[in-house]
This record gives C-alpha cells, structure tokens and sequence, in this order.
C-alpha cells in the first residue's frame, strides 16, 4: 500500500477541509475519488491526442484509436478476457441494460425465467423487470430473510423454466460477499447462464472471468478510480455474437444498404455512436493504478477496515446495523429516532464525513429491513482506521445532541 504522502499527492481533495475539518470520504460506494494520474490521462488525451476513432487516416485519429483500443487490452487483462469480449459502455446500468435488451430480443428467454434477488440494486432490477413485459418471460425474486442472501434457499427457486440468473456479487445495502463461484457452477450444470453484476466487487476483489467461468459481468469505471461515463460490458464471445445489438447507428456497422444492414464483428456490433474516448483513456489509468496498490492489498485492507469498524460500532447501543456480520467496505446503519439525511448531513457540516443516505437504489430490499431510507459509509484503501474513529465520535456527538 502506499504511504500517506503518495496518497495525498494522488488525491489532494483528501487534504480538504469542510467547516475546519479534514474530509473524511466515507462514499465510495456510490463513487471513489479520483486520482491526478487519471486526470492527468483525460487532460492528455483531450490537449494532445483528441479525435474520433476508428474513422480517420489523419494522425490524431490513429493515436485517439490506439489509445482507446489500448484501453480495452487493459481492461481485458485485468479481468482476464479476450479484447473482442470487452464492450465499452456508459457504466453497470447501461451495461445491464444492454445484455437484458439484447437477450430479451433474442428470443432466449421467452416463455422461460430469470431468477434474480430483492437484494439487487435498481440497475439489476428495473430492467429485467419492465422488459419481461416486452419479451414475453417472467421474473422469479429470491428475498431473503432479513436482506442476508443463503444460498442453499437461493438454490430453491431455480427450476425447469430458469434460463438466466442474474445477480450481484457484493451488496450495496449489506456488504454482503454473494458466492458466484458456487453458484456459476451449479447453473452451468443444468445450462443456466449467469450474468453478475460486479459495481461493487471488482474495486475490491477483481475478477478472472475466465476462472469464475461467468457468462456475463457488468462494471463501472467511476466506482474503481475512474471517470463517470465510462463502464464495461463483458460476455464469452460464443454468447455474444448470438445476441443482437442493442443500438443501431454509425461505427457498429460492416455494410448498409437501402434493403439491409450487415453488423460489424465483436466488440463493435455494441458500441454504436461516438465512444467515450476520454473516459475509456481514464479507465486504463484507474486500472494502472489499482494495479500498482495491487488486488490482494485492497482486499486486505478492506477486511482490516471494516473489521475494525464492525467493533467500533458494536459500541453504540443507539444505532442499528444491518446485515450479516461478515461484509466488506461497507457499513449500513440507521441512528435511533433520528432521519438518515439529518445524521448525514451532521456529519458533512460538523466532522466533514461524507456518508451516502437513503434508500441506496435498493428500494425492495429497504421495505424487507423495515425501513426507508439508511445512512452508509463506504470504505477504500486510502480510508483509515482513525477516519472510523471520528465517523463514531461524530455519531455518539448526533446522539447526544437530537435525543
């Protein structure tokens, strides 16, 4: 990991100060900071090398399309995919929605399920359920007891019908490790395809697609360092070149004609229009970085971090945590008798703690917890145990003050 310093000189906001008060950024699970060297990146692509790619035999076009295709090789080897399976989109909702869409479309699902959970965010949940009416399947909902996933109950509810599971593989809510591994393995047994939504456990665990054996994952940028507006899109290439596009337009062409239009080849075929160039450059610049901490420090990190402050917050009698005890980078909690958006904004105006409150895209799996709204502190590894330590001061401070 690096030392205090180096991190300050990636990420000077951490040395801001809110009313007096060194930030704290507890939000990362809504988005992480991000450093000079990705910024940098964007700068230098915008000032030196902007054009558009792929369309172009001046210079700058093949440095713009050089850079972006160089991109992609990051990304497909940091998840250990071919480049051809890597499909650049606008983050994980754009992503979810373009494989449910293409699948929809493709007839795959008719008459048959998907089986996901109450336990997804929005992003993995809207979508297959609005577009069940439009493609004619149906939506099978595991809720599990008190928002903790079980797999053997998970298990249950797959049956003849299921033809697509489609799952997170870390809450947002709970914190939460959901296992994929087993079961990727038990789907593929009885030919079931698995798509994961991993926004929030590829900034903490990475992911080999390749081992895992997953059909399909979907990912953001902005939560592993990077811009906003750039996100990834990954499927086994046999898969994708049986799924139809999902837009239509200019660069995922091969030939148009008045009577026809013949699609370009992977991973073309779903990026229609203008690409985010800029964001793409920035994404290989968060990737570089993650990779100079390095995975398994992340992850060590995180389970130090969170530990510590699972203990710390068995301190407070007046505050009510939810989820399993096991969990990573993320704590959820609701302070007795007080509003969520009030004990956040303390924190913000008094301490200079940015925690995330609300209902944190996870409406159905709020109503199962007994509540509305929920406050949420996130942690990546430039957070700190001491950091922890002032997020309990500053709620044992709101305690003492609203009660």
């Amino acid at each position: 990991m690096l030392l205090r310093e180096d991190l300050i000189r990636s990420f000077p906001i951490l040395e801001r100060e809110i009313n007096g008060k060194k930030l704290v950024y507890f939000d990362n699970g809504a988005t992480t900071l991000t450093p000079v060297e990705v910024t940098d990146a964007i700068k230098g692509f915008y000032d030196y090398h902007n054009a558009n790619v792929h369309r172009g035999a001046h210079l700058l076009s093949n440095e713009a399309t050089d850079m972006y295709e160089s991109s992609r090789k990051a990304v497909a080897k940091f998840i250990n995919a071919k480049t051809s399976e890597v499909i650049f989109t606008r983050g994980t909702t754009e992503s979810i929605n373009l494989f449910a869409y293409s699948i929809g479309k493709s007839g795959w699902l008719k008459a048959k399920e998907v089986l996901i959970t109450t336990i997804e965010h929005h992003s993995n949940f809207v979508p297959w359920q609005q577009l069940a009416y439009t493609f004619d399947f149906t939506v099978q909902y595991y809720n599990p007891e008190n928002g903790i996933f079980n797999l053997d109950e998970f298990l249950k509810n797959v049956n003849e019908n299921t033809k697509l599971i489609s799952i997170t593989g870390l809450s947002n809510v709970t914190g939460q490790v959901i296992p994929i591994e087993e079961i990727i393995k038990f789907a593929h047994e009885k030919e079931i395809l698995v798509h994961v939504d991993g926004a929030q456990l590829v900034p903490h665990f990475g992911i080999d697609v390749k081992k895992l054996d997953v059909d399909f994952l979907s990912f953001s940028g902005h939560k592993m360092l990077g811009p906003m507006g750039i996100g990834i899109f990954y499927g086994k290439k046999k898969l994708l070149k049986k799924l139809p596009p999902f837009h239509y337009g200019g660069e995922m062409i091969n030939w148009v004609s008045i009577e026809n239009t013949d699609f370009a080849e992977l991973p073309e075929k779903f990026q229609a229009g203008t690409p985010n160039v800029g964001g793409a450059v920035g994404l290989k610049a968060a990737i570089d970085y993650i990779n100079k901490i390095g995975i398994d420090n992340i992850i060590e990190h995180d389970k130090r971090l969170t530990e510590y402050a699972n203990k710390r917050f068995k301190e407070l009698d007046f505050v009510t945590v939810y989820g399993p005890e096991d969990k990573t980078s993320i704590i959820t909690f609701n302070v007795d008798n007080i509003h969520p958006h009030d004990v956040a904004q303390i924190l913000s105006d008094k301490f200079g703690i940015a925690v995330r409150s609300g209902h944190l895209c996870a409406q159905p799996l709020l109503k199962q917890l007994g509540t509305k709204s929920v406050c949420r502190a996130s942690f990546y590894f430039y957070n700190t145990e001491e950091e922890v330590d002032r997020l309990i001061e500053g709620l044992k401070y709101i305690r003492e003050w609203l009660r």
